[in-house]
């Protein structure tokens, strides 16, 4: 172990395993995908891999309520690969939300942190301490 020093980086699930959606995506077919990739949420992200954020008004004026972008959470919290997971673990246990998107310095996505990764981050710790 590293006495103990464990950040978002080691238990997040990575970039290339992460299901996302657009902002533009259409409803049915984000909640297709949920269904289909046992998941709870997505990050919304543009094509770049930036988090979307301020693109929300201007489609729920378009769409009336039939895109991603009408659903999501405006401006979700976010945690760097660096930021010490027990930080992390607090911040999602004192929060409503179920995952943090992981940004780079750049704030583009390069992963995601869940209450399951760090459910499993406390278990794998424990056994390497017990053993």
């Amino acid at each position: 172990s590293r006495n103990g020093n464990y950040t978002v980086g080691d238990f997040m699930t990575r970039k290339e395993d992460l299901h996302v959606v657009k902002a533009t995506t259409s409803v049915d077919e984000a909640l297709e995908a949920l269904v289909e990739k046992r998941v709870t949420g997505f990050p919304v992200i543009d094509d770049d891999w930036n988090l979307t954020f301020n693109e929300i008004q201007k489609l729920m004026n378009k769409n009336n309520g039939k895109v991603v972008g009408d659903l999501m959470t405006p401006s979700p919290l976010v945690v760097r690969e660096t930021t010490n997971l027990e930080d992390a673990a607090r911040l999602l246990l004192e929060t409503k939300y179920r995952r943090l998107p992981v940004v780079d310095i750049d704030g583009k996505l390069v992963g995601i942190i869940t209450r399951g990764n760090v459910v499993r981050a406390a278990l794998q710790i424990k056994r390497s301490i017990e053993s």
